[in-house]
């Protein structure tokens, strides 16, 4: 009995003298996809599918060797034009949580400053927010579903003409590296749209922005790729380079960079943003549903974006 006694004295005094930090440290999570995509608007609930048309244009053929349509003095008919209009649809599911606590878990978190209503839906913002990055960038094999950086319409793909860079880590071999991605996706828009992203591996971001030149210099190697980019020759603006986790994950074939220009009308993704359904009782439990709607990376302008591999 005396120790017992003695046990349950010090075990009150340790409870006590702590010095609870009532900070609640979350798991630390990153995401990045708000910065590298726009939203396409209008999307709804309602909304089974979303979709959009790519054309075609042609003109009818020329006696002239440059096709130029030239008409004669005794022309009386003239060539015609035509477009073809091809429609891509991809699906829109709908996700969703529920969260559900008692009256009385709610008050025993309330007492120790943790309150479990805030917790939970902090961890719902977090599960949102990580289901959306993926499927930005990487979609879902699950379910059949690509992203922005493997994108199934994109067949600009091929490995980097200087790989490894960590291992070689020649800036002038590097900025050949990226200026040939560049060049090969201006090229196949028939040099009418110029890349203007470039998203890397974090291992090679960090590389080229803590790495100089030369010794002699003070310039790191990523401002060297801005200030010698075909993109801000081209584009009038230095070529926006960002880090993505997901480069270095097995759905893109190890260490990728890819380039493409972020803009409405050539790469999109349709998000129905989170919403609370109504909340109801369930006996002591309060409980409330949350969904949203994902749908798939649409490559307006494929020919828009190109991969390089082995980076």
């Amino acid at each position: 009995m005396k120790a017992k006694t003695f046990d349950s004295t010090l075990a009150y005094f340790v409870n006590q003298l702590d010095n609870l930090d009532r900070t609640l440290h979350e798991p630390l999570y990153s995401v990045t996809w708000g910065r590298d995509v726009k939203l396409r608007t209008g999307i709804s609930f309602a909304n089974e599918s979303t979709s959009f048309t790519r054309a075609q244009f042609a003109a009818g053929g020329s006696s002239d060797a440059n096709g130029m349509p030239y008409l004669s003095p005794a022309s009386s008919t003239l060539q015609g034009l035509s477009v073809n209009g091809e429609r891509v649809v991809s699906p829109l599911r709908l996700l969703g949580y529920e969260l559900s606590y008692s009256s009385v878990e709610l008050d025993r978190s309330q007492l120790i400053g943790q309150p479990i209503d805030t917790q939970k839906f902090d961890n719902l913002n977090m599960q949102y927010q990580m289901a959306t990055d993926q499927m930005v960038y990487v979609g879902d094999t699950n379910v059949g579903a690509t992203g922005l950086l493997n994108g199934g319409d994109v067949d600009n793909v091929d490995t980097a003409i200087y790989t490894n860079w960590i291992a070689g880590g020649d800036p002038d071999l590097i900025l050949q590296s990226v200026n040939e991605l560049v060049e090969s996706v201006w090229s196949n828009t028939g040099f009418a749209v110029c890349p203007d992203k470039l998203l890397l591996p974090p291992a090679e971001y960090a590389f080229i922005a803590t790495r100089k030149v030369s010794t002699a210099g003070s310039i790191s190697i990523l401002g060297y790729l801005e200030d010698n980019s075909i993109s801000l020759r081209v584009n009038g603006r230095k070529l926006d380079i960002q880090p993505v986790k997901w480069l270095t994950d097995k759905a893109t074939s190890g260490t990728r960079m890819a380039a493409y220009t972020n803009d409405m009308n050539r790469v999109r993704f349709p998000l129905v943003p989170i919403r609370r359904e109504t909340p109801y009782y369930l006996g002591i439990r309060f409980n409330a549903p949350y969904i949203w709607g994902l749908g798939e990376v649409e490559f307006v302008y494929p020919e828009t974006v190109g991969y390089r591999d082995g980076i």
